[in-house]
């Protein structure tokens, strides 16, 4: 059933462009976010996450609210930092959004754990909303004795997608990371979080189902600047490449 949440609403091998709420203020937080998702469209981007990375919470509301006014084809998500999950799938069903991210979704954490039964609580009232949730994820560290099996495998109980990723925010995964994720989790979908760029997405979209993009499409590769149009031409020119090898591969073999 989680698996087919997942393909229902994302084609193959999405790109979800992470849109951090930078700006000077509440209205140009706004203001940019609907620009940045504005190219995201005519770029090919799949989806966007509305995220209160510079932002706050009420930050990501007021976008959400003019993003609904707007006519996208792009699949709209939510993150509510730090992992708060009751947040976002309140907000995402306000507004409509079909997913939402979370930095941890299984493992224990020096800063923290999920609460299982009340994350459980709101996963069943919002039956529609897909879950992006990370294990064992950038700014986190698993408390002694912890399993990464073990947590990847309560993980796929939990989410549609499992999220991978490395040491930070715009920094590489780390490609053994991603064959070990994807040994251990199978067919479920695994999303690189962070890092993807136009060298490396090639080989690394080979092995996961997509990926969640912000730093590589930043003027400088910072968060709090804006995107560039050509940054994110550039990226999905490879994605585009990579999935008409996929479709090749499976028309071959009839699957």
């Amino acid at each position: 059933m989680l698996n087919e949440n997942f393909s229902k609403i994302f084609g193959e091998l999405p790109i979800l462009g992470m849109i951090h709420l930078a700006g000077d203020g509440p209205t140009d937080k706004v203001d940019r976010a609907l620009e940045e998702l504005a190219i995201f469209e005519k770029e090919g981007v799949d989806g966007a996450i509305i995220e209160n990375y510079h932002g706050r919470v009420d930050d990501v509301e007021r976008t959400l609210k003019e993003i609904d006014k707007a006519n996208t084809k792009v699949v709209m998500g939510i993150n509510i930092l730090s992992n708060e999950f009751d947040l976002a799938f309140r907000l995402a069903k306000k507004y409509g959004a079909k997913f939402i991210q979370l930095d941890y979704i299984a493992g224990k954490y020096t800063s923290g754990e999920l609460p299982v039964s009340s994350y459980m609580r709101y996963k069943q009232e919002h039956p529609d909303v897909v879950v992006l949730g990370g294990v064992w994820p950038k700014y986190y560290h698993p408390v002694n004795g912890s399993n990464l099996e073990a947590d990847l495998i309560e993980g796929m109980k939990r989410a549609e997608a499992i999220v991978v990723t490395g040491k930070g925010t715009g920094k590489e995964t780390p490609f053994d990371k991603i064959k070990s994720f994807r040994k251990s989790i199978g067919k479920h979908p695994l999303i690189v979080g962070a890092g993807l760029n136009p060298e490396n997405a090639y080989e690394q979209l080979s092995i996961a189902d997509g990926a969640i993009v912000g730093s590589s499409l930043k003027i400088g590769y910072e968060t709090e600047n804006a995107v560039d149009k050509d940054q994110v031409r550039d990226l999905m020119k490879v994605v585009r490449k990579v999935r008409a090898e996929h479709s090749y591969v499976r028309n071959l073999f009839n699957y």
